[in-house]
């Protein structure tokens, strides 16, 4: 029996203590809220959000100009004229969408068997602003027959659209 007792009290007992543990833990928590604080994940979502409405309303006037070429110089007959995005006429219907009263409806001259230039109409990321609406507006400008397209629910008070 005493040998075992002086075992155990010579033994080296190593391991961390209740307080280390609690300090480190603690230290980690203060580095990981400053990291959040930094990166800002709202904006870098929202600065996510603009760039896919960027590539969407390129592919949509991509399509556009394909069918203007594949048509020898006609745009698409829904496309109205406007000198801004602001009408609410002028928001495309998306692919499937339930009716496409008081918007364009652009789905059959670009989406489909016929006309292949995209395979749906692209949609916001907030897609829940609007139940047939895309979230993009389209039109063309009286003066200058230039063609524009629009994002109507951007982030971060940013316009985006690009004419052509």
């Amino acid at each position: 029996m005493l040998i075992i007792y002086s075992m155990l009290k010579n033994k080296n007992l190593k391991g961390f203590t209740l307080l280390e543990i609690l300090l480190v833990v603690a230290a980690i928590a203060i580095l990981s809220g400053i990291v959040i604080f930094a990166v800002n994940p709202t904006k870098t979502m929202s600065d996510s959000r603009n760039a896919t409405r960027r590539s969407d309303i390129r592919s949509i006037l991509s399509a556009i100009y394909q069918y203007n070429i594949s048509k020898g110089g006609v745009f698409p007959t829904a496309i109205l004229v406007s000198t801004d995005c602001s009408s609410p006429a002028l928001e495309i219907c998306r692919t499937g969408a339930t009716s496409c009263a008081g918007l364009t409806d652009l789905n059959t001259d670009l989406v489909g068997i016929k006309a292949e230039f995209l395979p749906a109409i692209p949609v916001d990321p907030s897609s829940s602003l609007s139940t047939n609406g895309s979230g993009y507006s389209v039109y063309k400008n009286p003066t200058t027959n230039r063609i524009t397209v629009c994002a109507l629910h951007t982030e971060s008070n940013e316009t985006i659209s690009v004419t052509q």
